[in-house]
């Protein structure tokens, strides 16, 4: 004890009078010089870096001090003046370059310092940070980036922590934050991106969308995606199962894609196969795919009409043998979308067996071959139970409507999609608020996207009909609710 220089304090209030005393660690007294040089360093190293990370906040603060040098507080009004009339004329001649460099930056720094704000005790109480070696380890909030109804906060994790771990605790985190639903984005190793959702930008109806000019088959525009960027379809490489209960809004997506095909039947480049087995949804379109396509209702119709786009497909894929590996629509090789609307009436509840199982035998062709050579089944479904439709697994992209329980969300799309986020159980069934909103899950993207497809009345699919089943000039209008062209 004669070596130790610091101040020693025993515990000499213990109740047990037989019990050896507790040193505890001595205690040096730091000069106070020293403290205070310690913190006049560390302000001045805050102060540099923050210097170097805004420059052109650094910028801006030594032209306002030049000139109020020179000019006093009028320069600096009139200064003023001159930004705000600029970012103004900015505003109103050129908005997309003002949300990229002005209201989009602060929108970003406003709701960073928000999360900032509120970041360590939501952290702490949705127990996401652990204590090590006796001193709480938050995870560390990184960038923020802003739309219009959602949030993405990328997150970096503590060590030993995975995704799976702030997925259990999604609840608690959107109400800790304020928002409507969080969902867990998996990103780069060691992080995640938090997608909390502010307004719901799918609780109103969307009217059926104009027709639009170009067709493109990576971009079929059908709705709006959650945070209320638009939402489009890809049918080039690719096919699309839709499942949903009945009154979930299949046909909105349906007719959508056929809306946003027209230019492109117009022109010839787009031929659309339509098995409609139930005689109600597609057969308000006959005339429509009689002209740019075909159509049959009769199960022994739909059989023979498959068996032809097998036919045709193998006979395209033996002549672009050797010569391309992608499809490009032309005039003689039209890009060829089947559809089918309640493909469980062909291939679980078809009574003749034989028919049965030369309906599946194509579908599985189409499938499995039809991706290069410019060929896509659509398939709509109620049922989504393997016995079904055991081809389901040939559909690369899956979008979920309303479903009746819980696992059959994984049925559709995959195991583990509810857990990221797919509530398909939980839409609504009240047609206004539930009707067309699904959950997409995409080949390359294996997080689910929640989406709302605009609703195509009856009378926008007798427009669509009508116009084009009489001689129109190429290049359709843009059809509105009970247009006529």
């Amino acid at each position: 004890m004669r070596n130790v220089t610091g101040e020693q304090f025993a515990q000499v209030d213990d109740p047990d009078p037989f019990a050896s005393p507790v040193w505890r660690s001595p205690v040096y007294r730091t000069p106070e010089p020293v403290i205070l040089l310690m913190q006049l360093a560390r302000l001045v190293a805050r102060l540099a870096w923050f210097v170097l990370r805004h420059p052109l906040l650094d910028a801006l603060a030594g032209l306002v001090a030049l000139v109020w040098l020179h000019a006093g507080w009028p320069g600096v009004a009139v200064l003023a003046a001159v930004v705000v009339s600029g970012l103004t004329v900015l505003r109103l001649a050129w908005p997309d370059w003002f949300a990229r460099l002005v209201s989009g930056p602060a929108r970003n720094r406003w709701r960073w310092w928000f999360y900032r704000r509120h970041w360590h005790a939501v952290m702490t109480i949705a127990r996401l940070a652990p204590l090590y070696r006796g001193r709480v380890v938050v995870p560390l909030l990184g960038k923020v980036a802003v739309t219009g109804c959602t949030d993405r906060v990328s997150v970096r994790l503590v060590s030993g922590q995975s995704p799976a771990d702030f997925a259990a605790r999604a609840e608690g985190l959107a109400h800790g934050f304020g928002a409507h639903l969080c969902r867990v984005r998996t990103g780069r190793p060691g992080a995640v991106v938090l997608e909390l959702v502010r307004r719901d930008a799918l609780a109103e109806p969307m009217l059926a969308l104009p027709v639009p000019d170009i067709t493109d088959l990576r971009a079929l525009p059908v709705g709006r995606r959650e945070d209320g960027s638009p939402f489009a379809v890809r049918l080039a490489g690719t096919h699309l199962l839709i499942a949903g209960a009945t009154g979930a809004g299949k046909g909105s997506y349906v007719w959508g894609l056929v809306r946003a095909l027209l230019p492109a039947m117009a022109a010839g480049l787009v031929r659309i196969w339509a098995c409609d087995p139930k005689l109600m949804e597609l057969a308000f379109g006959r005339g429509l795919f009689d002209r740019y396509g075909r159509y049959a209702a009769d199960p022994g119709d739909i059989a023979d009409l498959l068996e032809a786009a097998v036919g045709e497909m193998q006979a395209r894929a033996r002549r672009f043998a050797g010569k391309q590996r992608d499809h490009a629509p032309t005039a003689e090789h039209p890009f060829v979308v089947v559809l089918v609307d309640e493909i469980a009436f062909l291939t679980a509840y078809q009574a003749d067996r034989k028919l049965k199982e030369r309906i599946l035998a194509a579908l599985a062709t189409l499938t499995t071959q039809g991706r290069a050579v410019g060929y896509c089944v659509v398939a709509a479904l109620q049922d989504p139970r393997r016995e079904v439709l055991n081809i389901r697994n040939l559909f690369p992209d899956k979008m979920a409507l309303r479903l009746d329980e819980p696992s059959q969300v994984d049925m559709v799309l995959g195991d583990g999609a509810r857990d990221r986020g797919a509530f398909c159980d939980e839409i609504s069934a009240d047609p206004r608020t539930g009707a067309g909103v699904a959950y997409v899950r995409l080949e390359a993207a294996p997080d689910p996207v929640r989406v709302r497809a605009a609703f195509v009345s009856d009378d926008d699919i007798r427009a669509m009909t009508i116009a084009c089943t009489t001689d129109v000039p190429a290049g359709l209008p843009a059809l509105t609710a009970g247009e006529v062209a």
